[in-house]
């Protein structure tokens, strides 16, 4: 059995420990299947009260959808997508527009911003592993839709639209849902990921990210592809099964993506957590996309989306020292999630 290995990030100054002397096989991460939770469901059709007043609402329209809102005590029905502030909200914007300046002090500083709620389907259990393609790009555009938004806001400087599925994620409710946090600064790991590919464009005019892709391309840790995007587990994977979700176009932000780019990001959704879903018995994630700052286009940078299965948990050693322990070394996940992904694919062109 090959030693433990160190590896570092490809742009952060982050270091893993690929544990391969623990190494487990993937039904040794396979949990029992999650009970669900008695209880009226907010997010459900008929319980739009429950919730406050949607920002956002898709519905349809000969074919079609109409974008609109809910006002005041009034609730949309029959909607395909809702989002809705969050009522217990980690950031909140100004009481007026106009008092858009950060107020700062050496150690605090007001958490201006939006906090919400993208429900992605009226179907409580239609999540990305299972859900249908033309769904899946309501919920694509519908980020794309807020992150414009959001994004002209004064007092706004990052929009993060993320995913917390289970319990073991940090999922509250179990009905299928995003969501989206807009910040008055840019987090710290999408400003080292600007400073670090900036250096590089600078040293090697080309883009860090596409210089990844192009490494990883006929490499051990390749998952997945279509036209538009590619799929791979990261050298340093922080967790095990890890995968990283690349547009193939030199793109910052997902703004950029264009038509064929949302239907090939759903495809590539779709498949991808359904072979997750798969192989691993539905486990817990996150996701979250990572992208440049709106209002400042960045050439350098290129937007992705990075997947964390949640099961291992993080220790006294991970959480004293920012070093993280992996057990299941990407090649391996790799390899694994590969051919879960292709089973899935085929398994979707036929029903398809």
């Amino acid at each position: 059995m090959p030693a433990n290995e160190m590896r570092k990030d490809y742009l952060l100054d982050r270091w893993v420990v690929i544990a391969t002397k623990r190494k487990r096989r993937p039904t040794d991460f396979v949990k029992e299947t999650e009970e669900k939770r008695a209880g009226a469901c907010p997010f459900c059709p008929g319980n739009e009260h429950m919730t406050p007043p949607a920002v956002l609402v898709y519905l349809p329209l000969n074919g079609g959808i109409k974008r609109d809102r809910d006002q005041n005590a009034f609730r949309h029905k029959n909607w395909l997508i809702r989002c809705v502030p969050n009522l217990y909200p980690a950031f909140t914007p100004p009481e007026k527009e106009e008092n858009d300046e950060l107020k700062e002090g050496v150690f605090s500083a007001q958490a201006l911003g939006h906090h919400e709620i993208l429900i992605e389907s009226p179907f409580h259990e239609e999540h990305p592993s299972v859900a249908r393609i033309s769904q899946l790009i309501h919920v694509i555009n519908a980020y794309l839709d807020r992150l414009k938004d959001l994004s002209t806001k004064p007092y706004v400087k990052y929009v993060s639209i993320f995913r917390n599925h289970g319990l073991d994620a940090g999922a509250s409710l179990s009905h299928a849902h995003s969501q989206i946090i807009s910040t008055p600064l840019i987090p710290r790991i999408v400003e080292e990921e600007l400073k670090a590919s900036r250096n590089f464009w600078t040293e090697n005019e080309n883009c860090a990210f596409c210089d990844i892709m192009g490494k990883e391309a006929d490499g051990p840790r390749f998952i997945w592809e279509n036209k538009a995007f590619f799929v791979f587990a990261p050298w340093a994977s922080v967790h095990p099964f890890e995968f990283w979700i690349f547009p193939k176009k030199h793109q910052s932000t997902l703004l950029n993506m264009g038509h064929k780019g949302t239907e090939a990001l759903a495809e590539t959704l779709r498949i991808c957590f359904g072979g997750l879903k798969s192989l691993l018995n539905d486990p817990s994630y996150n996701f979250g996309f990572h992208t440049a700052p709106t209002g400042e286009p960045q050439g350098y940078y290129h937007w992705h989306l990075e997947v964390y299965p949640r099961l291992a948990i993080w220790a006294g050693f991970e959480k004293s020292t920012g070093m993280f322990i992996n057990v299941m070394s990407p090649e391996d996940a790799a390899t694994s999630l590969k051919e879960s992904v292709q089973a899935e694919e085929k398994q979707y062109f036929r029903l398809k």
